[in-house]
């Protein structure tokens, strides 16, 4: 710039003020570049007059090139005289010391130096800058780059990046300060970043990472203003640096207080019929008189876009107003608008080197001819965003070649979506093992593949699974899998089984909220009872091939899938056989709600039922029957309630079970890391059909007391301790149990 300046200063010095032509130009010290570069980059005319303000401009405009350390100008009569420095040009820019290859296409996408440009000192520095914020985006804090140059025979040179990668910066702690209303616990399990424990060797969460803070940042304040702190601030987020080359992410908040909408009002034009936004209406009066939640906000917006899909509001817009008032009270105003008439000309997709064009446009809600809207182009970008494949998604609305069009440029940055999981626990009931591995962008069409492996101490099972989330663009997912099972319950159930089985089904929304997952398995299965087994369970013994058609419908309503508040959930599945030897018909249904309590409280209820029963009065297998799980009925060891034959548990035909449960206050509010639960169990399970020979009793099992979730230095730890209301002679009862483990 200095020198840019000075030759400014003498130009106006060795210029006269009066125009003069130049019919002639004369360069002198270039190597690299022609004279007819040089002529054109400096946009000069032979024959044309130029006085001193556009000989200065071919000054800056060759300036403006790079190619140049020093260049000075002078007339000479008619001839302008260009004498010019050349700066050296990069042959090749070359990473050393990275083997990663993503991670040197991304350090070399952010760099200005590039082959064949200009070396500029000052863009190397800059590049340098670049490189380190990179590599911290990737976790690799503590690297160091040094900037090296050699010289070619050609007059080039080679710009060398030696970079030094150090250890990834480990997250060794995460706190939650200021006046965050809620405990640290919950918001861990929010947020993607992870404290970096000893079990999570495999992880990639537990690494300082740019992005993912940038994302956390985003679900804590979403969380927040799901669960009614309107005035939500994530103030600020700090990484320390601690002597252990680790260190400590810190989160403050300010949750403020808690909002409840007060009124809520639809302002539509004049011309426009009521009666298309019936639905809307509907949604608005579930949010008076409510907590404040900002999905339910999103719920009345999305039912806006329903109605700007039908012809008539093709061009519509919805401005929300939120007025503050008294208390800790909102009112909502929906001022729907028309909005200028726009159509898609082009949808342009850049940054999918791997992910086919195809799977980003299916979660596109607009096409090109579409008309253009604002809030069906702001939710394909949020679809985008859901389907888990990308590191980033923008997007930027540009003018169309006419008047009335518009262009939409859709950026995406891929990311690695392949997985490893490992999973370890102990228990009450004994020890697990987990493993498996998924890939999730399968060939660059969002198929995901997955394969686990679990072990117990009584059984061992691997499957493996491909789902196709949206087969040949309907809408649907296909999915289809593979799974082995390997039972030993000799001791306890008088039986042991292995059994192998195919399924392959679908999945889609058939109404709002409603979701419809028909499928249809075969199997075939070993079944061995024991020696000391009795003679109707003998009888059970062989193998066993089976065909089934299954369907689950899910009517879902919670204001959000973790930690749910609000809201309720119904299950219904049903089993129909096929092809079977005892032809077993199965239905469940599971239905739960919650309420939001004062005091950060919430309290669920739930009900739950299954039943099997052979269509042609056969004995129902005891691998088809029923043994209530121990969520269902705490305080009773699992497996062992219910029908005896002898000294077996055979499970039972029905299985029902209504849980009610509350959270307590925080008590003891220094442990952060700690919940309570208050609950009170009811079930029974009943019903074998050789009844001659199984023990059973009608009595309805019950228990109360408390659970604690703790997450311990070592894994989440939940504890029980339950008294048993109501039960049968034969049913083994447990005071305490817990389970202490991870997945990851």
């Amino acid at each position: 710039m200095k020198k840019l300046l000075i030759s400014l200063f003498f130009l106006l010095f060795s210029i006269t003020s009066n125009a003069t032509v130049i019919n002639k130009v004369l360069i002198n010290n270039n190597d690299r570049i022609s004279d007819e570069t040089i002529i054109t980059y400096g946009q000069i005319e032979i024959g044309k007059n130029y006085n001193d303000n556009e000989i200065n401009k071919i000054l800056k405009n060759l300036y403006g090139t790079d190619f140049f350390k020093d260049i000075s100008l002078k007339l000479d009569g008619e001839t302008l005289i260009i004498d010019v420095q050349e700066n050296k040009i990069i042959q090749s820019v070359v990473i050393e010391g990275v083997e990663s290859n993503n991670i040197k296409d991304s350090i070399l996408k952010s760099l200005y130096s590039k082959d064949k440009s200009p070396f500029l000192i000052e863009k190397v520095k800059t590049d340098k800058i670049r490189i380190l914020n990179s590599l911290n985006t990737s976790g690799y804090y503590l690297a160091n780059v040094n900037v090296e140059t050699r010289e070619n025979s050609n007059e080039t040179i080679d710009l060398i990046f030696d970079i030094d990668l150090g250890e990834k910066a480990l997250i060794s702690k995460i706190e939650f300060i200021g006046d965050k209303k809620i405990k640290d616990r919950i918001l861990r399990n929010i947020i993607t970043s992870e404290e970096a424990k000893f079990w999570k060797f495999i992880s990639s969460n537990k690494f300082l990472n740019k992005n993912k803070i940038e994302r956390d940042k985003r679900l804590l304040k979403n969380y927040y203003l799901n669960n009614g702190y309107y005035d939500i601030s994530i103030e600020s987020v700090t990484a320390k640096f601690n002597e252990d080359s680790s260190f400590k992410l810190t989160f403050k908040i300010n949750a403020g207080e808690v909002y409840s909408v007060e009124n809520v009002k639809l302002n539509l034009p004049i011309d426009y019929d009521e009666d298309n936004f019936k639905e809307v209406k509907i949604k608005l009066d579930k949010l008076s008189n409510k907590t404040y939640s900002l999905n339910k906000v999103s719920g009345v917006v999305e039912e806006i876009d329903k109605v700007s899909l039908t012809r008539e509001y093709d061009f519509i817009n919805a401005d929300l107003e939120e007025i503050i008032k008294d208390n800790n009270k909102l009112d909502l105003i929906f001022n729907i608008k028309e909005s200028e008439k726009f159509y898609v000309e082009q949808i342009n997709i850049f940054g999918n080197n791997v992910t086919y064009e195809s799977v980003i446009r299916d979660q596109l809600e607009i096409d090109e001819g579409d008309p253009y809207n604002e809030l069906l182009s702001a939710k394909s970008i949020n679809n985008l965003r859901s389907i888990n494949l990308f590191k980033s998604v923008s997007s930027e609305v540009k003018d169309g070649s006419d008047i009335s069009t518009k262009i939409i440029d859709i950026s995406v940055e891929e990311k690695p979506t392949g997985e490893i999981s490992v999973g370890a626990g102990a228990g009450s009931e004994g020890g697990t093992i987990g493993f498996s591995v998924s890939e999730n962008n399968f060939l660059g069409r969002g198929i995901k593949l997955s394969s686990s492996i679990n072990l117990t101490e009584d059984s061992i099972r691997g499957d493996f699974t491909v789902n196709n989330p949206n087969f040949n663009y309907s809408g649907k997912s296909l999915f289809t899998s593979v799974s082995s099972t390997a039972i030993d319950k000799l001791t306890d159930n008088g039986y042991k089984t292995n059994k192998t089985a195919f399924s392959l089904g679908t999945g889609f929304e058939q109404f709002e909220n409603v979701f419809f997952s028909p499928k249809l398995s075969n199997s075939y299965e070993d079944l061995t009872t024991s020696s000391k087994a009795s003679k109707n369970l003998k009888k059970q013994e062989g193998t066993y091939y089976e065909s089934k058609f299954s369907y689950g419908l899910n009517y879902d309503m919670r204001n959000q899938k973790f930690q749910t508040t609000d809201g309720f959930r119904t299950q219904f599945n049903q089993s129909i056989p096929l092809i079977s030897n005892d032809w077993a018909f199965g239905n469940s249904l599971d239905y739960k709600i919650w309420q939001k309590l004062p005091n950060n409280m919430v309290t669920s209820f739930n009900a739950y039922g299954k039943a099997v029963q052979s269509i042609f009065d056969e004995d129902v297998r005891i691998t088809n029957r029923f043994y209530l799980p121990r969520q269902k009925l705490k305080g009773f060891k699992t497996r062992q309630v219910g029908p005896k034959d002898g000294k077996d548990y055979v499970g039972g035909n029905y299985a029902a079970a209504i849980n009610l449960d509350t959270t307590l206050p925080m008590i003891f509010s220094q442990f952060e890391t700690l919940d309570m639960r208050y609950f009170i169990d009811a079930a029974n399970i009943w019903g074998v059909d050789y009844s001659a020979s199984a023990d059973q009793s009608n009595t309805l099992r019950a228990s109360t007391g408390v659970v604690i979730d703790w997450f311990t230095p070592i894994g989440p730890l939940n504890v029980s301790f339950a008294q048993d209301l109501s039960k049968a002679d034969d049913d083994k009862t447990e005071f305490f149990q817990f389970n202490l483990g991870t997945t990851f």
